[in-house]
């Protein structure tokens, strides 16, 4: 794609799943027209659980409708509700609140670090009180949250940990895979998601087998999977699609490979754009341990001015969440009258996210890391 002037580098590319279009089709005809005529949770999901559950060392993995429908299920397989309350950042994804909410518990807002943009272990332990039931940090953008000190957290205040890996997956931090530091965790795969797919869906994978067992029953009515029309529980709907789960299957050997592009993309903004700092742009750091390449995104004073500048030369950006979570019209009730959050007030303000996929080619990542630098040195 040219990056001249009048062209536009997409924030979210319509050729995504170009290359595997010939498999995405021939998935449509095998399941539409398989013998079994079986549409959801068959064994396509049930292989796309098996290969995700021993690429990980899971006890479990269960696939579910949408990473927001696996954070639902997680938390009503723990049994939170009415009377609980869920620790979560106050910078991220409405998820985050709605889930809790939906469960009849109550959110608790705790700030976030102003480096990663994830829950801060320290806030967060402050908010903790007489009715808290579990502590949900959350990956975000490109760095994972300090889930050693969050397990021991969870673990000095008998709590439950529920890690919000919707666009972590790949992640790893000391070693252990992004969604297994908490009780449970939950990957997203819809489009723009490291191992995203041209539709809904989502997986839970836990260490738990008997988390697992409950999640799997919630997931589907309530049923076991074994007597149909028998309800154990008050369940959701929440099934995989067949076809997805087939299509899935097909790009997981190549996802290390996607993987390993984004974060040289990712290593390659961080590198030209460090030095922009002392000019309000800050970058992610190159590299380290705990990083997870979905977004990248740069935290820049004249937000709005760069946004502008980047779109007059052909560059389509994302800002992902302008407002922190209590200032929504949804989730203010929740959050106590006349309490501030700054650092996460601060990133709502100044967040960007550059474009950011495997096949972007390096004329065109060189092009948005040089306009980015231009606005910052032509525009102090």
């Amino acid at each position: 794609m040219s990056t001249a002037a009048g062209h536009i580098v997409p924030f979210f590319a319509p050729d995504l799943f170009g290359a595997d279009r010939g498999a995405l089709l021939e998935a449509v005809h095998e399941i539409g027209t398989g013998a079994a005529q079986k549409f959801i949770l068959g064994e396509r999901t049930a292989q796309l659980e098996r290969a995700l559950r021993d690429r990980l060392g899971a006890a479990d993995a269960v696939a579910c409708s949408s990473g927001t429908s696996a954070l639902t299920l997680v938390l009503s397989a723990m049994g939170i509700g009415p009377g609980d309350e869920v620790v979560v950042p106050a910078f991220g994804c409405a998820p985050l609140a709605s889930t809790v909410i939906a469960c009849g518990a109550r959110p608790v807002f705790a700030d976030i670090d102003p480096h990663t943009l994830t829950l801060n272990p320290d806030a967060a332990e402050d908010a903790v009180g007489a009715r808290t039931r579990a502590l949900m940090p959350a990956h975000i953008f490109s760095m994972m949250a300090d889930m050693p000190r969050f397990r021991a957290l969870a673990d000095r205040h008998a709590l439950r940990l529920v890690e919000d890996s919707a666009l972590a997956q790949g992640g790893t931090l000391a070693g252990r895979p992004a969604g297994l530091w908490g009780d449970a965790g939950v990957y997203s795969f819809v489009q723009v998601k490291t191992f995203g797919m041209p539709g809904e869906g989502g997986m839970v994978v836990t260490g738990d087998a008997e988390l697992a067992r409950q999640v799997r029953m919630l997931r589907n009515h309530g049923q076991d999977g074994t007597r149909r029309f028998v309800h154990h529980r008050v369940g959701h709907n929440s099934r995989f699609d067949e076809v997805m789960a087939t299509f899935q299957l097909h790009r997981l050997d190549g996802l290390e490979e996607r993987l390993a592009r984004r974060a040289e993309i990712s290593a390659y903004y961080s590198a030209r754009l460090a030095p922009l700092a002392e000019d309000g742009i800050v970058a992610p750091p190159t590299g380290g341990d705990g990083r997870c390449h979905y977004v990248y995104t740069l935290l820049a004073e004249r937000r709005d001015e760069l946004r502008a500048h980047l779109a007059e030369n052909g560059i389509d950006t994302h800002v992902y969440y302008p407002r922190t979570l209590p200032a929504q019209p949804a989730f203010a009730p929740c959050a106590p009258p006349g309490a501030r959050w700054p650092n996460a007030e601060s990133a709502a303000r100044r967040n960007i996210s550059l474009p950011l996929y495997p096949h972007l080619g390096d004329s065109q990542v060189e092009h948005i890391a040089d306009t980015v630098y231009a606005f910052a040195r032509r525009n102090p």
